[in-house]
């Protein structure tokens, strides 16, 4: 179901199928001549296409060549098309060890700076934005969310600048969003003329991005939210907009509803787009968004994940795929939690992706900004916990970083730069933490708990050392570890050392059957946790 339109030096490829023809109310009848634009056109079983003064490979056979490169290497090994052989995967070192990475939403969607999810919802006519679309930019027939596309520009964009920002801010590793759900590839598509390259900033977005990240020594990713496509326009079809408009199906189709039984023709595209990324860019994450959950994508996810795997095992390199919900088996790649927790320790590693703003993951031009504190304490309490922390933000459509945002991750640099030691690098303790304050479990759950107190510690480890970093500055000057009684089942080793990070004081201490209580220095050595230094203690299993 689809219409493309290649230009090349004013030369056009057309293909139309009967699905498309469906969406515009007409009839498919074989051997029937149609016009589009002027031109006349023939349906022939049921598939129409014309091709007139063409002009390099049509999108169809680079689809086939691309298809049957997946299978190919998919057949090569060693991973293979099963949850079976992908179960087999194992997650590589650098990304348990990396614990912070930062997420970027940016793209046609920060033009409006009104809404994340304004491309569909100027399109749904009981919907907020639609008011205000029609009210700010007329009709969304006259003004679609294409004509957003040449106010991106982009013309502030420095990715160099943005991976020195992110290496202050101590993040180990960066994922732009590759595409989001409008249909706009921020990186150099093969399969659309809807892309960064062609249009809006023409630039290669995500390339830049990755060669900059690399540059500072971080790993780079990439984010797919592809799949949501299928259904991201179907309002459009439902009064006079730009989406019924055929000139325009090569971004606002399929327009399908939600619902709607996803078919070959996406499904295959889907996998065509996810490989060309991984091949052009060599992402060492993937991330997905959650609707690859849907029982149709099963076996292109396996297939992907193949194919993504060996591509890895080729270049030598150790990649993520980061999942929602159930879509993988859990050891077939890593976990991902949207704006949300675990209550306790998860033996596999796993990731919460969450955002800098309450209220959105693009720019908004009225965000509501999250305390440093209270994403350092949610760090803290992730990796105690066994996980990692990709934390969005939301650019300008001119390419600068809001400077709330900036000044946000540069002052959680500032904290890791004290107290990195207790978070690279380390693996969850025997037990995550103890204290009175719980944290909420699940997605969509980042501002439902209350805030941390000075009694509220967590746990991390390297070997015999324990590291436990108090989520507040206890305000009677003592810090009392109740985990770490004498007497303790969680280590029966004598305590000889007890250190404050980023503090030269030296620490009076106690052990007794209450617990191990430090005597706090006069002076805090950071703004928000505090990470204590402990050794020997036993070693977790």
């Amino acid at each position: 179901m689809a219409i493309t339109c290649r230009r090349r030096q004013e030369r056009q490829t057309l293909v139309i199928t009967k699905g498309f023809c469906r969406w515009f109310g007409a009839a498919v009848k074989p051997a029937t001549k149609y016009s589009w634009r002027g031109k006349t056109v023939m349906v022939v079983s049921g598939l129409l296409a014309l091709s007139f003064s063409v002009s390099g490979q049509p999108n169809e056979k680079r689809l086939e060549d691309t298809l049957r490169k997946i299978d190919g290497v998919v057949a090569q090994g060693p991973y293979h098309a099963s949850w079976e052989s992908l179960q087999a995967y194992r997650v590589p070192k650098w990304y348990l060890d990396a614990k912070f990475g930062i997420f970027i939403h940016w793209g046609v969607f920060s033009v409006s700076a009104y809404d994340d999810w304004y491309a569909r919802n100027m399109y749904l006519q009981d919907s907020p934005v639609f008011k205000h679309h029609v009210e700010t930019y007329g009709p969304q027939s006259e003004f679609g969310y294409k004509d957003f596309i040449p106010m991106f520009r982009a013309e502030k964009f420095n990715a160099d600048q943005w991976a020195e920002l992110f290496k202050k801010a101590g993040a180990k590793y960066v994922v732009p969003v590759a595409e989001h759900h409008d249909g706009f590839p921020m990186y150099d598509c093969s399969f659309t003329e809807w892309n960064a390259v062609k249009m809006g900033p023409k630039r290669d977005i995500v390339g830049e991005l990755a060669a900059a990240i690399r540059r500072q020594g971080m790993h780079f990713g990439a984010s797919s939210h592809r799949a949501e496509h299928w259904w991201f326009y179907d309002g459009g079809m439902k009064f006079d907009s730009d989406v019924r408009d055929p000139r325009y199906a090569g971004l606002y189709g399929p327009a399908q509803p939600e619902k709607s039984q996803l078919d070959k023709a996406f499904l295959d595209d889907w996998l065509a787009r996810t490989a060309e990324i991984v091949d052009k860019y060599q992402p060492e994450i993937v991330w997905f968004d959650w609707w690859i959950e849907q029982p149709a994508f099963k076996p292109y996810l396996q297939k992907f994940a193949a194919y993504y795997y060996n591509r890895a095992a080729q270049w030598k390199r150790g990649v993520v795929i980061n999942y929602k919900n159930e879509a993988y088996p859990e050891r077939a790649a890593v976990l991902d939690l949207e704006r949300g927790q675990l209550t306790s320790i998860r033996p596999l590693v796993w990731q919460t992706d969450t955002s800098v703003s309450k209220n959105s993951w693009f720019y908004k031009k009225d965000p509501d900004y999250k305390s440093v504190d209270s994403l350092v304490g949610d760090l803290v309490d992730i990796v105690s916990k066994n996980g990692v922390l990709l934390l969005n933000i939301g650019p300008k459509a001119d390419g600068t970083i809001p400077p709330q945002e900036e000044n946000i991750l540069l002052e959680i640099g500032q904290w890791l730069a004290v107290n990195g030691e207790a978070i690279y690098g380390t693996r969850p303790w025997k037990v995550f933490g103890e204290g009175p304050t719980a944290v909420v479990g699940g997605s969509f759950k980042d501002t439902a708990r209350r805030p941390f107190t000075g009694e509220d510690i967590r746990f991390t480890a390297r070997g015999e050392t324990l590291y436990a970093i108090a989520l507040a500055w206890p305000e009677n000057g003592r810090l009392t570890v109740k985990s770490l009684a004498a007497g303790s089942p969680l280590t029966k080793r004598e305590i000889k050392k007890v250190e404050l990070l980023g503090s030269k004081a030296k620490l009076n201490w106690t052990r007794n059957a209450d617990g191990l209580t430090i005597q706090l220095p006069t002076q805090k050595p950071c703004q928000y946790a505090f990470a204590f230094k402990i050794s020997p203690v036993d070693h977790t299993p």
